[in-house]
């Protein structure tokens, strides 16, 4: 007798709380950083006061990043845990209510009432609140907040992306240092965007195309402020 295989499968959706986190801290790192040593250098400042710059942009954007993905990663959770309390209540006080509730979501669906209502008492009886969680509220273990993975994801990526126009402002010569910056960190933002995309199933070049095209023009922006005031930004 053959012998039935399970097979593990592996979904883009359980990359979702990380992969998020990750790219838009890389994405600010590269962004924010390499606008900020542009308006400085626009403004004529020296190459000393430029890494210094960047540095103070790398540590301070970083921390910055991971306390705002924990505290809204946090919020979002504390949200779901509200709701999940909220619905055991409901279930402890009148589970008849929360079946007909659970089986009327299944007929919305496309399942016969009968064939609702089975699905809706099984799944009651082998993991009420699961259910409830995950067909009524839409809350599932992969797409569950995670505030502190968050928080690490994006201070760490953000870190890493601010670290690519400073080892550029650090190498290039000084005459050409706007256009090293921006060229390489518009290289830099193409290839995150293009990764991301491709980690996440969608379009390469759109994803590239998309990060690039905000990350020029918040270049472009700063520089045209720095040299119009004259000012470090």
């Amino acid at each position: 007798m053959a012998k039935t295989r399970g097979h593990a499968e592996r979904h883009r959706t359980e990359r979702i709380g990380w992969l998020r986190a990750a790219v838009l801290g890389a994405n600010d790192g590269i962004v924010s950083t390499a606008s900020l040593l542009v308006g400085v250098a626009a403004a004529s400042a020296s190459q000393g006061s430029l890494l210094l710059t960047g540095v103070a942009g790398l540590v301070a954007g970083a921390m910055s990043m991971a306390a705002g993905e924990y505290v809204s990663v946090h919020s979002q959770a504390d949200t779901e845990q509200a709701d999940l309390a909220r619905e055991r209540s409901e279930l402890e006080r009148d589970p008849a209510a929360e079946q007909r509730e659970l089986s009327g979501i299944y007929v919305q669906r496309g399942l016969d009432p009968s064939l609702a209502r089975q699905v809706a008492e099984q799944l009651m009886a082998h993991d009420a609140l699961g259910a409830h969680a995950r067909d009524e509220l839409g809350i599932s273990v992969a797409l569950s907040a995670r505030p502190v993975q968050a928080a690490l994801a994006s201070a760490a990526s953000f870190a890493v992306g601010a670290a690519l126009p400073l080892v550029v402002t650090t190498l290039a010569p000084m005459d050409v240092l706007i256009h090293w910056i921006a060229g390489s960190s518009l290289l830099f933002l193409a290839l995150l965007g293009a990764a991301a995309a491709r980690a996440g199933g969608a379009s390469a070049l759109l994803g590239a195309w998309r990060v690039t095209f905000w990350g020029a023009l918040a270049m472009a922006i700063t520089a045209g402020v720095g040299s119009l005031f004259g000012a470090t930004l």
